[in-house]
């Protein structure tokens, strides 16, 4: 069987939690060994680079074989890290140092955990070009590199498990799976290929690891996923008869149970469903709860922008005022904010004088034909104003990304967790191309702007940029650059 093929594993049946996803697809080549770089704030949980897992024991991770290709060499994605910021920074002391004028070793620093649960890890194995690779993330990550290296595909992954977070079914997430399959990857006996993503996501609960494994031909389907914790396997499901559309899962219960099988759908994240089927009833189920909504909340708070000039010049029907992914209703979130948030507006109108040409005064929404509403430019006393229909590709994306970054998901067309306060959220922003049409003056007030909305803790940036934004955001305190032509 080909190395990418996934395998649905054993049915061999356990009462203890350490029974993990026994199906999963594996790297078609020979996995880089990816330099990992802890990221900008806060621990990452050690990431496990062989394709399938061993499980772990119930009280220590067991790290898992690697494959027999592993140690083939070939240089991974090199990251440039930013300085260490927010909760989860604080230096560790090396346990050996010895404070002066005392033979006594220091004990380690505890790391503070995140206030927020955000995601500090992205791992990618066998999809598309990326083998067994693992990219922190920080409060702001770009991703560089040439046409091809895989930009697009690691944004693309993020998104997906944002969205599968959300509820959302494979078929929704990856239309079109067999384009995450490797080039030249060969089916197994069964004609089964497939690819496998996961992510950490840190907060009050601590690092969560979430794996996921997913068949994508000849039928999509989820064959194996896996919750973990300080190397216990909180949740787990593996695909136990290819003939049903589901898949066994198992979670901890404590006490004298010890676990709880039920099946699930094999088209939706079993994390996600959890807090619908746990009771929380014993210490053990708490467990499996806590680190569940931690990985819920993390990735239904992700907002994918593209915005489509295109689309942004016709005037719109006021509505609700929530920015959709394309930006299209950019002039009715400007009149909603500029009655709701006169503080952002005012950072946005002060943006806008370095995005765009011109002398600008402010940003001001008024009455067009047909009952609709029309952005405009104030040019100040005695110039008239300009409607954003007149401006550049530039000039709009520019505005409407940093109008991304400088609200919030109230004024997002997403749906964050609901039974979590906004304000113990951090929203993160997906944009693929984010200096896609901009000048260098636009992209560095771009940068800017996400170094003063994610320094506060409430925003995060993770975004593909050419080479001159790069370039630009390697001098910059509080910015990592994750190159991928390395």
């Amino acid at each position: 069987m080909d190395a990418t093929a996934v395998a649905p594993g054993d049915d061999t049946r356990t009462d203890s939690p350490e029974a993990g996803p026994s199906g999963g697809p594996s790297p078609a080549q020979p996995p880089p060994r990816a330099r990992h770089v802890p990221p900008a704030a806060g621990p990452a949980a050690p990431v496990a680079t062989a394709a399938a897992p061993a499980a772990p024991t119930a009280t220590a991770a067991a790290p898992a074989a690697p494959t027999a290709t592993a140690a083939a060499g070939v240089p991974g994605p090199s990251v440039s890290p930013a300085p260490a910021a927010g909760a989860g920074a604080d230096p560790v002391v090396p346990a050996q140092a010895a404070r002066r004028g005392t033979g006594r070793p220091v004990e380690p620093a505890r790391p503070q955990p995140y206030a927020r649960p955000v995601i500090t890890e992205l791992r990618l194995s066998a999809f598309g070009r990326h083998r067994s690779a693992a990219f922190p993330l920080g409060p702001v990550t770009l991703f560089a590199g040439p046409s091809g290296s895989g930009k697009s595909q690691v944004l693309a992954a993020h998104e997906a498990l944002a969205g599968l977070g959300s509820g959302a079914t494979l078929e929704t997430v990856f239309p079109d799976p067999g384009a995450r399959i490797p080039d030249g990857a060969l089916p197994d006996a069964q004609r089964r290929r497939g690819f496998r993503l996961g992510c950490t996501v840190d907060g009050p609960a601590g690092p969560v690891r979430l794996e996921l494994a997913v068949q994508a031909e000849p039928a999509l389907r989820i064959v194996g996923e896996r919750l973990s914790q300080d190397g216990q396997i909180l949740f787990a499901t593996a695909l136990r008869d290819p003939g049903r559309r589901s898949v066994q899962a198992s979670w901890l219960t404590g006490g004298a149970v010890g676990v709880t099988r039920a099946p699930l759908p094999d088209n939706r994240l079993g994390t996600a469903l959890l807090p619908l089927r746990v009771a929380g009833s014993t210490a053990g189920q708490r467990q499996v709860l806590a680190a569940a909504e931690q990985a819920v909340v993390a990735l239904r708070s992700v907002f994918a922008c593209d915005p489509r000039p295109d689309r942004m010049r016709a005037a719109v029907p006021p509505g609700e005022g929530r920015l959709l992914a394309d930006c299209a209703n950019l002039a009715d979130v400007l009149r909603r904010t500029r009655h709701e948030c006169g503080t952002r507006h005012a950072l946005l109108a002060e943006a806008a004088r370095t995005g765009c040409a011109g002398p600008v005064a402010g940003l001001d929404v008024r009455a067009a034909a047909g009952g609709g509403v029309a952005a405009v430019l104030d040019r100040g006393p005695g110039r008239p104003a300009t409607e954003l229909a007149r401006l550049g590709s530039g000039e709009l994306r520019f505005l409407a990304l940093a109008l991304v970054l400088l609200t919030g998901p109230g004024v997002l067309d997403m749906d964050p967790a609901a039974e979590l306060l906004s304000a113990r959220q951090a929203l993160t922003v997906l944009a693929d191309g984010l200096d896609r049409g901009l000048d260098g003056n636009q992209a560095a007030e771009l940068l800017r702007l996400a170094l003063l909305s994610c320094g506060r803790g409430h925003v995060r940036l993770v975004a593909a940029v050419g080479e001159g934004t790069a370039a630009a955001a390697r001098r910059l305190d509080g910015v990592s650059v994750v190159d991928l032509s390395v």
